[in-house]
């Protein structure tokens, strides 16, 4: 299938592959001691990054979450220069020294992830203060979950860009679980949009495994904030078929519930999608996964031949000049 000539659903499908190829096999890298410390993959979430990064302009700024790859490269990021930086190389986005859960790409306008959970809205709330003061017309993304919308800080930041109406979009990527919790349990309010119509931010939720309901979410949400009518709030819901880290048993999901969410796996809806519409074939699709994991091979090979900082490197990039 000639690349450049897709059709925007098939596109979607491409970038989707490329995130579920690459943390697969982060994954499996991981379970084989070859990456260190803790990974957070977003396997079964792939729609959330890749609908509302489509939305957003090169230089519009994001940040993540400690689930952050899949938003990483959804914005643009080089897939072998993110790899490179789980392996803690040189040649990763921050030099090796971020790793998965503080990986960012400022030159995409990626902020950053943390491990702080709903730090990234604050964050972001910066940034969309800053566009809006120089006027430049960027817009910034939040992306939390579930979890994080109970944190006093999200809650705080959401009265604050609605007092301001800043540009930024704030994207629950709501798949069920806090951690190792029902998010469903811990709070009695009806959703995360609920939470933003309380502090006056205009909100929807949509179907976080329909790229296309996602994306159109997206793009009224930015052109929103673009025309100076932030903030916004998207509750995508979605699922996380992985667990909280890598490793993780599982012990509290059901095997009725993954089933039943195995269903509405994104890439599945969305290939369904495509052939329905007769858009591409089952074998073009098939070409474009080989050439997702063709693409991770060659990033894995990149990070592994990748030499590591040397000692002389060690504050380089860590305190502001």
């Amino acid at each position: 299938m000639e690349i450049g000539q897709l059709p925007r659903l098939v596109e979607r499908y491409r970038s989707m592959a490329l995130i579920r190829a690459f943390e697969t096999r982060v994954g499996q890298l991981y379970r084989d001691a070859a990456i260190p410390g803790f990974i957070h993959t977003s396997v079964g979430q792939e729609v959330v990054a890749v609908g509302v990064c489509s939305a957003l302009a090169e230089d519009d700024y994001v940040s993540t979450t400690h689930r952050g790859h899949g938003h990483c490269l959804a914005k643009g990021a080089d897939p072998a220069a993110a790899m490179a930086e789980l392996f803690g190389k040189r040649t990763g986005l921050c030099k090796g020294k971020g790793g998965s859960m503080h990986i960012a790409d400022a030159v995409r306008g990626v902020l950053g992830a943390n491990a702080i959970v709903g730090a990234s809205v604050p964050i972001a709330a910066g940034a969309a203060l800053a566009s809006a003061v120089t006027g430049d017309g960027r817009v910034a993304v939040a992306f939390f979950g579930d979890g994080a919308a109970n944190q006093g800080a999200v809650q705080e930041t959401l009265n604050l860009a609605a007092i301001w109406s800043l540009p930024i979009v704030f994207v629950c990527e709501n798949n069920v679980y806090a951690e190792f919790s029902d998010s469903r349990l811990m709070s009695r309010r009806e959703s995360v949009v609920a939470l933003g119509a309380a502090h006056g931010v205009a909100g929807c939720r949509v179907d976080g495994n329909d790229v296309e309901a996602v994306e159109a979410a997206a793009v009224e949400a930015v052109d929103a904030c673009r025309e100076g009518d932030g903030p916004r709030l998207i509750e995508a819901m979605t699922y996380r078929r992985q667990g909280h880290y890598e490793g993780d048993p599982q012990t509290y999901k059901s095997a009725e519930e993954e089933a039943e969410w195995r269903e509405a796996d994104p890439l599945s809806v969305a290939r369904r999608r495509i052939e329905e519409r007769q858009l591409a074939s089952a074998a073009d699709l098939d070409e474009l996964e080989r050439e997702a994991e063709e693409r991770i091979d060659d990033a894995e090979a990149y990070a592994r031949a990748s030499d590591y900082p040397s000692l002389d490197e060690l504050y380089d990039g860590v305190y502001s000049s």
